[in-house]
């Protein structure tokens, strides 16, 4: 497995009273703030115009599933080829709040994808409450450490590869950046580029809230998985993206995300998509016409992140 790196070195105290959950007086706004499902009550509706895509996509794409990176049943990924040799490749991350979802469900992302002759990946880790974040994470990590070596072997050029993810996914993504792949003796750098969309990017408020009753979140997991705090080590365009409608509190998640690449001499990109909720986002996935969907493909291909894409939704 891949292994998370310094984790003496950042071990914090798991009372952080700078954190902003606890500017908020009652459990009941923490949860509002910090658990999508309660402020969007609404989410399986939210929900409905990318399942239906899903299925369609799912009938429609060839490629090869379920195959194995590692020995647990969640090390699993799927690989839909672009037409062409040496294309550029592009893992997509979903998100659950680490302890739900699967890679069947985003078949949609990868089909968007080909359509622009990019190799889609979509991988499973392992989930909570049966692993605990760390495990979570070097799955995860080990994923994309498998395509890195593998991918050639599906027509993927292995030196252009790009990521994405949703929610927790968008911290999984910032987990790779913040991993140094020569120690694990990974060329570098072979990450070109990543996306992070409505991303939580540390782990503190969670343990405040229901779903740590699933997490179990530890003080040690909580310092060593802050991505706020972590050196961002990949050297690639970063954009990140987060929808309007979403509470203040996860909103901010990204700004202080944005912040910290700041800190540390990065320009990533920024958008908020007006008008779309933590589920509904996912959608902007379906089309590259899309503010989301163009990112993706601008990055996977080199290019600058346009922000410039239609933010109005995809009809089912």
């Amino acid at each position: 497995m891949v292994a998370v790196e310094n984790e003496a070195d950042l071990r914090v105290k798991s009372m952080d009273i700078q954190h902003p959950i606890h500017q908020l007086s009652t459990r009941e706004e923490q949860e509002f703030q910090y658990n999508p499902r309660v402020s969007c009550p609404e989410f399986e509706a939210a929900n409905a115009n990318h399942i239906a895509a899903n299925a369609r996509s799912s009938a429609r794409l060839k490629g090869r599933r379920d195959i194995a990176y590692g020995t647990h049943p969640l090390h699993r990924l799927d690989i839909f080829p672009a037409v062409g040799a040496q294309a550029p490749v592009h893992i997509f991350i979903h998100g659950g709040y680490w302890r739900a979802q699967d890679k069947a469900n985003y078949a949609f992302v990868a089909d968007m994808l080909v359509g622009q002759g990019i190799t889609a990946v979509i991988i499973n880790y392992e989930l909570c409450p049966a692993s605990t974040l760390g495990g979570v994470v070097a799955s995860a990590l080990e994923g994309i450490a498998w395509v890195r070596r593998n991918i050639a072997d599906h027509g993927g050029n292995p030196h252009n590869i790009t990521l994405s993810g949703h929610s927790a996914g968008a911290h999984l993504v910032a987990e790779a950046l913040a991993t140094d792949w020569s120690a694990h003796g990974i060329e570098t750098p072979f990450i070109t580029g990543a996306l992070a969309v409505s991303g939580i990017f540390a782990p503190y408020p969670a343990a405040h809230i229901s779903v740590n009753e699933q997490l179990r979140l530890t003080d040690e997991l909580i310092a060593i998985h802050d991505m706020e705090r972590k050196p961002v080590l990949v050297d690639c365009p970063i954009a990140l993206a987060v929808g309007g409608l979403e509470p203040w509190h996860w909103i901010d998640q990204t700004f202080r995300y944005f912040h910290h690449l700041h800190r540390q001499g990065r320009r990533p990109d920024l958008l908020v998509a007006n008008g779309f909720n933590h589920f509904d986002i996912q959608a902007q996935f379906i089309a590259s016409g899309t503010a989301i969907g163009a990112a993706c493909v601008a990055l996977a291909h080199g290019k600058p992140v346009p922000w410039s894409g239609d933010l109005s939704r995809i009809s089912a």
